[in-house]
């Protein structure tokens, strides 16, 4: 089969998420095994501009795509519906990269012919929240380019630094518990991410630098084939254990996610916690986790699935198309618009409530300092009569 043009689809390439760096690999990799991969996003930037770079065609216009896709790659619904109605004949995947995200639910739709889950939480959602077929789910973990993520030098018996890796870490008291309890310990901690506003191009060079890291999903699995040892953690509240190299098989399904973190802790508890994992620290233990997912999780691998999966997909929409009736799918689009519609109304909800609460806790702190709250009352009332609408 020659190569296969591919458009892969995202809501916005301007920050270093990881569903923005999975297309990135993946466009890369498909042009790589022989594929004609276009990127489309309605709101580009940084990562559109690097994923251009690689010489990979960028749009965030339809109407550019001179000629017809093969296949629709989507991630996120709402660029992923706008491509199939675009292309009147072309089949799709739409692959799964959040358990919570409002943009990552997955829509109903008859040239979708698979759905992919990054992890088994992402494949629950699929079958048990957007209705899929458990024939049309097929569960792809998260993988790390080898090449690129090098294993750095052995860990020493005691650790020295530690990186807290990920895009959600904000100064916080939660922060300020972990740097408490790792200067305790003569471990210097360090944050890398958008919310430090220096999230890192090449993570590669970063982490190789850490003897321990903190971080979830995709970067918890590059950090641990570099050679660090990883503490799950989701860059706030939510907290895992260290990786040990008997759980490694266990926790990749699990993309180092949320199914393998505690529920929300206070900063103390976090600090706590955190103590104890740290007494976990074994760097031979730390090599041999490293072993295991470089053996398991290798993206060379994991991009020929997709291939396979890409001609799958266009193979048998040649064969079954002609019995699709066209007319379902108007039904199906009017579907997915009656969600959107429900999903806007309950975000505004939420808007609303978190402004309203915000109003609260303002007059509450007000009441404490009268001749302060003498001056912003007067502001707040309107304010108020807004949010209640």
């Amino acid at each position: 089969m020659t190569g296969l043009r591919i458009l892969i689809t995202c809501e916005a390439l301007e920050n270093r998420g990881g569903t923005e760096l999975y297309v990135r690999d993946v466009a890369l990799s498909l042009l790589r095994l022989g594929q004609a991969p276009v990127v489309y996003a309605s709101r580009l930037g940084k990562i559109a501009n690097e994923i251009r770079d690689l010489t990979i065609p960028v749009i965030d216009d339809l109407d550019a795509l001179g000629s017809t896709p093969d296949l629709i790659f989507g991630q996120h619904h709402l660029p992923t519906m706008t491509a199939l109605l675009h292309f009147a004949d072309v089949p799709a995947i739409y692959v799964c990269h959040d358990w919570y995200g409002h943009n990552g639910f997955a829509p109903r739709f008859p040239r979708i012919l698979r759905f992919v889950a990054v992890d088994v939480t992402c494949r629950d959602r699929l079958l048990y929240e957007d209705g899929i077929e458990e024939s049309h789910v097929r569960l792809l973990p998260n993988s790390v380019d080898l090449n690129r993520f090098e294993r750095r030098p052995p860990l020493p018996v005691a650790p020295r630094r530690a990186l807290i890796f990920g895009n959600y870490t904000p100064e916080n008291p939660h922060l300020a518990a972990l740097r408490r309890v790792c200067a305790k310990r003569g471990i210097q901690l360090d944050v890398v991410g958008e919310r430090m506003n220096n999230a890192v191009a090449r993570p590669e060079e970063t982490l190789k630098d850490y003897d321990i890291v903190f971080a979830k999903g995709r970067a918890a699995l590059e950090a641990l084939a570099v050679g660090a040892a990883v503490i799950i953690y989701s860059g706030v509240r939510f907290l895992g254990p260290m990786v040990r190299a008997d759980d490694v098989e266990r926790l990749l399904p699990l993309n180092f996610g949320i199914r393998a973190m505690s529920d929300a802790l206070a900063p103390q508890e976090l600090a706590l916690r955190v103590e104890g994992e740290l007494d976990r620290y074994d760097h031979l233990d730390a090599a041999r986790a490293t072993e295991i997912a470089r053996a398991r999780a290798g993206q060379a691998a994991a991009m020929h699935t997709i291939v396979e999966l890409c001609e799958e997909v266009v193979a048998e929409y040649e064969q079954q198309k002609t019995k699709l009736d066209p007319r379902s799918e108007g039904p199906a689009a009017a579907a997915y618009l009656s969600r959107l519609q429900s999903l806007h109304a309950h975000l505004n909800l939420q808007h609303q409530s978190m402004q309203e609460s915000t109003v609260a806790k303002l007059n509450s702190r007000l009441e404490k300092s009268p001749r302060l709250a003498g001056v912003l009352r007067p502001l707040l009332r309107p304010l108020a009569r807004l949010f209640s609408g």
